[in-house]
């Protein structure tokens, strides 16, 4: 069964195992155990059986405005509805900081747009994104991936 945690520093290592394969692929942007462990607090993680399975982090950028970035299932999991389950977790937490907005930058149109999440153009979102996150991902600046985001 799976159930929703926030993570503890001590998890950063599983994390950054479970996430290491999609980092070396160019499909989500590395990150220091550092930078996850001071943000730990902005991730939820889904576990089974006592193992982080899949986690994913609301990142607030502005008053109004977070991002559901990280997001991540482990392959023998995936088709289960947990990443469904964590993103929602994550919109509830927007709702609590009464943002009005949350986006994301993915490969994934169809997962997020079952979620309620909608196409925007990535000149909407904050420059301060693209050249503090995108900037350290290896297909910058030629970004492929789409910009959805969801009204609160």
């Amino acid at each position: 069964m799976i159930e929703l945690k926030k993570p503890k520093p001590k998890d950063v290592a599983q994390m950054q195992n479970l996430v290491a394969p999609e980092v070396a692929k160019g499909v989500i942007l590395p990150r220091s155990d550092d930078e996850v462990s001071t943000n730990i607090r902005s991730y939820v993680a889904a576990c089974e059986d006592g193992k982080i399975v899949g986690f994913c982090a609301l990142h607030i950028h502005t008053p109004q405005l977070a991002e559901v970035r990280s997001l991540i299932v482990d392959e023998k999991t995936r088709g289960r509805g947990v990443g469904s389950m964590m993103v929602k977790e994550l919109l509830k937490e927007a709702k609590f900081y009464e943002l009005k907005s949350v986006f994301t930058l993915t490969y994934r149109r169809a997962f997020f747009e079952n979620l309620g999440f909608y196409e925007i153009p990535k000149t909407k979102l904050p420059a301060q994104k693209i050249w503090a996150d995108c900037a350290k991902c290896k297909l910058f600046p030629e970004c492929n991936e789409i910009a959805l985001i969801y009204d609160l």
